[in-house]
């Protein structure tokens, strides 16, 4: 690839990625006035100022367009700290995560009222469990157990994570995000360490 082309290239991405966040940005304005069923394509053409065939050039309809943003909003956080390449014990970004959700309020009570909580929490916890798995790998007080055991391990503690963040939602004026990670941590490397223990 020539230096021109790469430019090119970089070019295109950026506008790609500029027209993805307006059309996301968009159906999240939208949901919090009406129920995701009751928003149609043109909906979002108006508001964004996207032409149709560029609309579909990138998702089939409304329903992938929801579900890609999920889907990358969760892939990017629970990867959060792979990514990043965090030295500490920690196996999951709770704090960030759970501060987001609760800066997000609008977005969480448009998902409620278009049933799509639950689908929500559960696309999370898929994603948590492959973050976690990733975690578990990176840490050498982790390492010891093979890898279907770890697997195993971060299906259980991405459930726990789920159940932790839906406890907080509704009683969220108990406990801050960083207490949430804190009383998160403690509880999963307890279970770690005495499933590690088991082995002995």
């Amino acid at each position: 690839m020539t230096p021109s082309s790469k430019t090119a290239h970089a070019k295109q991405d950026r506008r790609v990625g500029r027209t993805r966040h307006r059309l996301v940005t968009t159906l999240r304005g939208l949901m919090q006035q009406k129920p995701l069923t009751a928003i149609t394509v043109q909906d979002v053409l108006d508001n964004s100022g996207v032409s149709r065939s560029t609309f579909y050039a990138h998702f089939d309809d409304i329903e992938d367009l929801f579900l890609t943003d999920m889907d990358e909003f969760l892939e990017w956080v629970a990867m959060g700290l792979t990514r990043a390449g965090d030295k500490s014990e920690r196996l999951a970004p709770v704090r960030e995560f759970f501060t987001h959700v609760g800066d997000a309020q609008q977005i969480r009570l448009a998902l409620a009222r278009s049933n799509r909580l639950l689908d929500f929490f559960e696309l999370a916890r898929a994603h948590f469990a492959r973050g976690i798995e990733s975690r578990l790998a990176e840490i050498a007080s982790s390492k010891l157990f093979p890898v279907t055991e770890r697997a195993v391990l971060a299906h259980a503690l991405a459930g726990a994570l789920i159940a932790q963040l839906e406890w907080w939602n509704q009683h969220r004026s108990k406990a801050s995000a960083d207490q949430m990670d804190i009383w998160f941590h403690r509880l999963a490397w307890a279970g770690i360490r005495g499933a590690a223990g088991d082995k002995d």
